[in-house]
């Protein structure tokens, strides 16, 4: 048998990285890469494929929470972190590669994609770009904001917060670098089945006016398809991508406490609950799971299409993403389609403020134009079956914005007419967007490739049917099932909802949510025409209007913590209120610290409590403020003190023995100075 050719030095790894303009560092980092590439026998398909997960979690407390849109959902603590996994992909034919990353966090804004790219440009050189870096949001409404570059969505959370940013930005770009030093050699399979009973459509009066064959397609106005992308390494599985259109409003709107939601359940579950993987370790996990977004613009978990309220949203969420997990975990068991072929990758900048579209996307056969961006009044209602946003409004008809728009707005603009009638138009943000950026109007599009799987990268919440259509257009110029077309929503920049004309027609809040008026999705399919045309002839398309870096001009107006103080006649980390001296499983442990500003250090990576068994004359942490179990609470005690509040619900099956509870904060002196602090409860049994 003729042995392998031998593997490449270090040496030539660092020659053939500079020469790609990688630094030694990305160069020294391709070293295990570069072998598995090379080594035509080593064991594992087409593919090198790495899995990564950090720690993305922003601000916990006195910042404002995204995605209800309400200024009194201001954060009061954590329920669960928020994690980003990357999955890096690489074509050992070719080279080629892409990244996915999935954020547990309510949108990706243009400001993270700019970041992320900057940083991973300094780390890898030229090696991952905005053409095959593709990152998604998985939806939570119960995230941390003030992280956009845009002032609408800091509108809420007084500003900009820089350090909610930086934990977002540097987790992503944490959890590629992770892939990137975990690439081995690995199979994909493909496996789909349908799940049904875990959504729900919000705005059935819209889905209703799309044509008879869109409405045949979803009988029950669902996309009930859940596709899992398995990757496998010595016939075992080690990671899962999942894809399922959901919304992340399984948490309400009254909560206060920083959760991942449903589908950030689903990915903990399977993680941490089945496979035990120890996200504070620093070793790599044996396996990675992310359940991404797809076309969930109309999909809510709320099957009662009601609001959910609190505290019974906890129980909603993890039955909701035990649900999606459940769906994708037996899906761990079927053969599927093992994936071949090569892997590709394409993203052109679009402004949507001024695309013509051509007569063959319009669907009326006449060539239209988008317009500047528009809020409708139904935007401002808000979703009235997962969470109201502005009294006074509602989805459907508003009489007095009716008639404004009608004899102001559009006899002033008949472009705006023509573009966004019947919208009655709330606010008119392109014109403020000439003095400061409010929104985004120069947005990404992405089609990503692997193998037989292609992914539609869209900046916004997109109906189903909305999604149908694009998926269509891309198998029909590749030749793919529709099936293997997936729409990878809420992808590396925001601008809120497409619907499909039909469904704007009703301006429902999606429609009134659509900000560039009736011929928005025209607008996108022909782009994606375009993206699949070019990736089908592999030719290279013009990179368009890249949108500025606004990086210099954010505006904060909420103020810092000034000092922290403990109670007085008490020392910070002094237990207020102890635990009970026995507990048994199901119960709920609660200790109060005299604490301090959580604000002061994010302990990104790390944790803020800690349950601990005693064992063998020591202590052994058993859950942290990453699991689902735990709950850390903070309210402020007077001017400077703070009242720290860490429960535990004791799960079932948990060992008799004694316990603890434990608190990490950080305290700031009036020097600015500031200090780690610890507090200790005694030990209590549980029976």
């Amino acid at each position: 048998m003729t042995p392998p050719p031998p593997a490449p030095s270090r040496r030539t790894v660092l020659q053939t990285g500079a020469a790609l303009g990688l630094g030694a560092a990305g160069a020294a980092s391709g070293t295990a890469e570069a072998a598995a590439r090379e080594s035509g026998t080593a064991e594992g398909g087409g593919y090198l494929v790495g899995r990564g997960i950090a720690d993305a979690t922003g601000e916990v407390a006195e910042v404002g929470m995204m995605g209800y849109g309400r200024f009194d959902q201001q954060a009061a603590g954590l329920h669960t972190r928020l994690r980003a996994r990357a999955f890096a992909v690489v074509d050992r034919a070719s080279g080629e590669r892409v990244l996915l990353i999935v954020a547990d966090s309510p949108m990706i804004f243009s400001s993270v994609h700019q970041a992320v790219l900057r940083r991973l440009a300094e780390k890898y050189g030229g090696l991952y770009t905005e053409q095959n870096v593709l990152i998604t949001a998985t939806h939570t409404h119960a995230g941390p904001g003030g992280y956009s570059h845009h002032v609408l969505y800091n509108t809420t959370t007084s500003g900009f917060h820089a350090r909610t940013f930086e934990a977002v930005a540097a987790g992503l770009v944490e959890a590629a670098q992770r892939a990137h030093e975990d690439l081995a050699p690995s199979e994909l399979i493909l496996t789909r089945e349908q799940l049904h009973g875990v959504s729900v459509n919000r705005s059935r009066t819209a889905f209703d006016r799309n044509p008879a064959e869109v409405r045949a397609h979803f009988p029950d106005a669902v996309d009930p398809l859940s596709t899992v992308l398995r990757i496998e390494r010595g016939g075992r599985a080690v990671g899962a991508v999942n894809w399922f259109a959901v919304h992340g409003t399984s948490m309400s709107g009254d909560n206060r406490l920083i959760s991942a939601d449903n589908k950030g359940y689903a990915a903990y579950h399977w993680e941490r609950e089945v496979e035990r993987v120890d996200y504070l370790d620093g070793r790599p996990p044996a396996f990675v799971s992310a359940f991404a977004q797809t076309n969930a613009g109309d999909m809510s978990p709320n099957l009662d299409l009601k609001p959910p309220t609190t505290p019974a949203d906890f129980a909603r969420t993890r039955e909701s993403g035990l649900r999606q997990y459940e769906a994708a975990a037996g899906q761990l068991a079927r053969a599927g389609t093992r994936l071949e072929g090569g892997v590709d990758s394409r993203l052109v900048y679009v402004d949507l403020s001024k695309t013509e579209v051509g007569p063959e996307f319009t669907g009326d056969g006449r060539g239209h134009t988008t317009s500047t961006p528009c809020i409708g009044a139904s935007m401002a209602a808000g979703s009235m079956e997962d969470g109201p946003a502005f009294p006074g409004f509602q989805e459907g008809e508003n009489p007095f914005f009716d008639l404004v728009s009608q004899a102001l707005v559009y006899n002033a603009s008949p472009e705006l007419r023509q573009a966004q009638a019947p919208k009655a138009v709330f606010v008119p943000i392109g014109l403020l967007n000439g003095v400061y950026p409010w929104v985004q109007e120069q947005v990404p599009v992405q089609l990503v490739r692997i193998g037989r799987l292609y992914l539609v990268g869209v900046p916004g919440e997109v109906t189903i049917a909305a999604g149908l259509r694009l998926r269509r257009t891309v198998a029909a110029i590749t030749g793919s099932e529709l099936d293997d077309v997936l729409v990878a929503g809420y992808a590396n920049a925001y601008f809120h909802y497409v619907t499909t004309p039909e469904e704007y027609d009703a301006q429902q809040y999606e429609g009134g949510s659509t900000l560039f008026g009736r011929w928005q999705l025209p607008a996108l399919q022909q782009t994606v025409a375009a993206l699949a045309t070019a990736m089908r002839d592999g030719r290279r398309l013009p990179l368009g209007p890249v949108p500025p870096d606004l990086s210099g001009r954010q505006i904060s107006l909420q103020p810092g913590v000034v000092v922290d103080a403990p109670q007085l006649f008490h020392r910070f980390g002094d237990v207020l209120s102890p635990p009970r001296e026995t507990y048994r499983a199901g119960e709920v442990v609660e200790a109060v610290f005299a604490g301090a500003h959580p604000g002061n250090d994010l302990h990104r990576g790390g944790t803020f409590l800690e349950v601990q068994r005693e064992e063998g004359g020591g202590w052994r942490t058993v859950a942290d403020d990453g699991d689902w179990a735990t709950r850390f609470h903070w309210r402020r005690d007077g001017t400077a003190a703070s009242r720290t509040t860490v429960t535990w619900e004791i799960p079932a099956g948990t060992p008799p023995g004694r316990y603890r509870l434990r608190y990490h904060g950080d305290a700031k002196s009036l020097t600015g100075r500031i200090t780690p602090i610890t507090g200790t409860t005694g030990g209590f049994s549980v029976r």
